[in-house]
């Protein structure tokens, strides 16, 4: 997945500036900077645009290579070296650790931008010397990083998996079924309840199987297996998903991405290896 990286990531918070080997991750709302000379290395260093004005914040470290974010300045009209691309292109991005950064930093580059200012009193926000946190000086509101838990359930009939494909966006590729966690609910409810509204199964012997940090939605996911309880007739919620059904281990034609929980499940279970 994404994040099995053979590099020590650090997201240990430190109020730092850049070094001139520091990597610079600049976006702007869907997209990342990236360098059209990628054997010149994908991301720019900080030795490159030293000179711009900006404001430079710790994000983590991969290794001993610190990375920032930029912010406030307009690095993509002013390198014609460079080029802005969806951060979903960062999947085919190599090495995976340059990947897992680009969007792991676009995580925080959302959290950053869309809380400026305090959601109680409407002051400014300040960012924290010793953590991760937006401190309002006025009424001491802290603000977080935002992480919302999902579950991703793998529901099995035998030799069958159910698989999904969403009714809109861009995920056009086989799924399955995944919700966000409701207020008051544990994980292994999510999973019952996305399964019910979804395609109007009941499920049991539920199971965990792994986790992932999914920065595009800024979501923790859980993965879990669980086998179909009585009937397997399919009813789609129509506003969720265009296609739901069962498809035999044999016939799915889906292909390794070292890339995505989903991805990783249904594999697992196409080579009979998801137990």
């Amino acid at each position: 997945m994404i994040q099995d990286i053979s590099l020590k990531f650090n997201n240990s918070y430190s109020k730092k500036e850049p070094k001139d080997d520091s990597i610079i991750l600049f976006y702007r709302d869907k997209d990342i900077l990236i360098k059209k000379d990628r054997e010149k290395g994908a991301f720019l260093k900080y030795s490159e645009i030293k000179n711009e004005k900006g404001e430079y914040t710790y994000l983590f470290s991969i290794d001993s290579t610190d990375y920032f974010l930029s912010e406030g300045s307009n690095l993509d009209e002013k390198l014609i070296d460079c080029e802005m691309k969806n951060v979903r292109s960062l999947r085919e991005l190599r090495p995976k650790h340059l990947a897992f950064a680009g969007l792991t930093g676009y995580q925080l580059y959302n959290w950053y931008k869309n809380n400026k200012f305090c959601g109680r009193c409407g002051h400014e926000l300040e960012k924290d010397n010793k953590e991760r946190m937006l401190r309002c000086s006025n009424c001491n509101n802290m603000i977080y990083p935002k992480i919302c838990p999902a579950v991703i359930v793998a529901v099995t009939d035998g030799d069958r998996l159910l698989m999904t494909k969403y009714a809109s966006g861009v995920i056009k590729s086989y799924n399955l079924v995944a919700g966000f966690t409701e207020i008051g609910e544990t994980l292994e409810e999510t999973a019952k309840r996305e399964v019910m509204e979804e395609v109007g199964l009941k499920v049991k012997n539920i199971r965990y199987y792994k986790s992932q940090p999914w920065s595009l939605t800024d979501t923790i996911l859980t993965g879990f297996v669980a086998e179909v309880d009585g009937d397997t007739n399919v009813t789609i919620d129509t506003e969720e998903l265009s296609v739901a059904h069962w498809i035999h281990r044999d016939d799915i034609t889906t292909e390794f991405d070292d890339f995505s929980l989903t991805n990783e499940m249904i594999m697992k279970f196409k080579n009979n290896e998801l137990v």
